[in-house]
């Protein structure tokens, strides 16, 4: 059997009346992400980790935002279709673990439902994604509460 790992990482600014969306799931907030899609930081990391360990490139190379075919469109959507060119090419998900650094508001609510909805788009059981969300102690960009950093890593198999 041969395993892939592949690493992710997204940024994105936050700005007053736009919809929070982290790992699948509406957050309730005043605040959401700036973006050319739904701005789901966490799924565009994730979706950068699955397509850099099968050797595919990027979020931005398949999903420009300078296409308007993607304007406001969910992520898990994305998600579904990165996962589509993994199984052409014979992969498949061994697991997934994110990180994601937020100020707030807190998101240890949502941890399971994000975990709920990436896992069957991810074809794994819910035990084989994990989520962590974090502050930043109030330093830097995220502690400011000006952005949200998310890292993400998956294992692949075929």
């Amino acid at each position: 059997m041969e395993y892939r790992i592949g690493h992710g990482y997204d940024v994105h600014a936050i700005a007053e009346g736009l919809p929070m969306w982290l790992g699948g799931v509406q957050i309730p907030s005043a605040t959401g992400f700036v973006a050319h899609s739904d701005g789901d930081v966490a799924v565009h990391a994730l979706c950068d980790a699955l397509l850099g360990a099968a050797g595919l490139g990027d979020i931005g190379l398949h999903f420009p935002d300078s296409s308007a075919e993607f304007k406001g469109i969910s992520s898990l959507i994305l998600l579904e279709r990165v996962m589509e060119m993994l199984s052409a090419a014979g992969w498949k998900v061994a697991n997934a673990d994110i990180t994601i650094a937020l100020q707030a508001p807190k998101l240890r609510p949502h941890i399971d439902a994000m975990r709920a909805a990436l896992a069957p788009v991810l074809g794994v059981g819910v035990n084989a994604v994990n989520v962590k969300a974090t502050t930043t102690e109030r330093l830097g960009f995220v502690g400011r509460g000006e952005g949200c950093e998310v890292w993400a890593v998956a294992l692949l198999c075929k």
